[in-house]
C-alpha cells in the first residue's frame, strides 16, 4: 500500500521533514517513491516556506490510491487538497484495565479507612456518654477554695 507521509531529515533537535510517497513496509526515513514537498517546523506558522507541496502530483497519487498519514491529511486540508475530519475516539482519555483496578482498590482502602475512623469515632463517643463508675462517683470532690 502507498502512503503519502512524512520522512524526517536535518540535524539533532533541528528537524526537517520530506513529505515523500514511499511503500506502507518501507522506513521511516528510507526509500522512497517521489518527493511530493517538504515540511519546516522550525519556521514561523505564517511563513510560505514552513510547508510547501506539489499539488498536482499530491492529487495524482491521492487518485492512485496513495493514503496520507494523520498529519500529511492535516497539511493537505490547509492547502484545500482534500477534506480533513478530526477522528472521534470516545475511549481516548478512558484508562485501561489495570488503572481502573488499581483506582478500584485505592477506593476500596479509602472507604476502609473511613469506616474505621468512624468506628473509632462512634466508640469514643459512646465512652463519653456513658455514665461514671461507682469508683469515680464514691470519691470526693475537691473543694474548692
Amino acid at each position: 500500500m502507498l502512503k503519502i507521509r512524512l520522512a524526517r531529515g536535518g540535524a539533532k533537535k533541528r528537524p526537517y521533514y520530506s513529505i515523500v510517497v514511499a511503500d506502507s513496509h518501507a522506513p521511516r526515513d528510507g526509500r522512497f517513491i517521489e518527493k511530493v514537498g517538504s515540511y519546516n517546523p522550525l519556521l514561523k506558522k505564517d511563513d510560505a516556506q514552513r510547508l510547501v507541496l506539489k499539488g498536482d502530483r499530491v492529487t495524482e497519487w491521492l487518485g492512485k490510491g496513495a493514503q496520507p498519514t494523520e498529519r500529511v491529511a492535516r497539511f493537505l486540508a490547509l492547502q484545500g487538497l482534500r477534506a480533513w475530519e478530526p477522528g472521534a475516539n470516545p475511549k481516548k482519555g478512558e484508562p485501561h484495565a489495570k488503572a481502573k483496578e488499581r483506582a478500584k482498590a485505592r477506593d476500596a482502602r479509602a472507604a476502609a479507612e473511613a469506616a474505621a475512623v468512624a468506628e473509632a469515632a462512634r466508640a469514643a463517643a459512646e465512652a463519653a456518654a456513658q455514665p461514671e463508675t461507682p469508683e469515680a462517683a464514691a470519691e470526693p470532690a475537691p473543694a474548692e477554695g
